[in-house]
């Protein structure tokens, strides 16, 4: 897969990067969600893993911005966030994310939520 993440920390970047790609999945990078919104229009991505707490729009905004984009198609939008409070996944699906992933981050299981996530977005689409 082609992924997108849109992650301002760069440790949680490198180690979600580090995961993916040693799965075989090709990774590209965005520091903030103007950057995430420019690349996602510009690249076709099969997924975005989108953190919420970004420093220029966050991750709802972004998400809501993406989802309403022209021939935006299907592309999963995965949160990957440290908001773990009662209502933030919903939050998260209300603004247009398909699937949610709470950090910390399992090494252990991350790339199979990912790709789970992404085949039940491709199911029902």
């Amino acid at each position: 897969m082609n992924i997108l993440i849109i992650e301002d920390n760069q440790d949680n970047f490198y180690l979600a990067q580090y995961l993916l790609q040693a799965h075989r999945h090709t990774v590209t990078g965005a520091c903030d969600g103007t950057s995430g919104i420019a690349m996602a229009q510009a690249h076709a991505f099969d997924a975005i893993l989108l953190d919420i707490q970004l420093p220029d729009l966050d991750g709802h905004e972004v998400a809501r911005r993406l989802v309403q984009l022209p021939d935006w198609g299907h592309t999963p939008i995965i949160a990957v966030t440290s908001f773990a409070m009662e209502g933030d996944r919903q939050k998260a699906l209300a603004a247009g994310c398909s699937g949610y992933i709470e950090k910390p981050i399992n090494p252990d299981t991350f790339v199979t939520q990912v790709e789970s996530l992404v085949r039940e977005k491709r199911i029902e689409s």
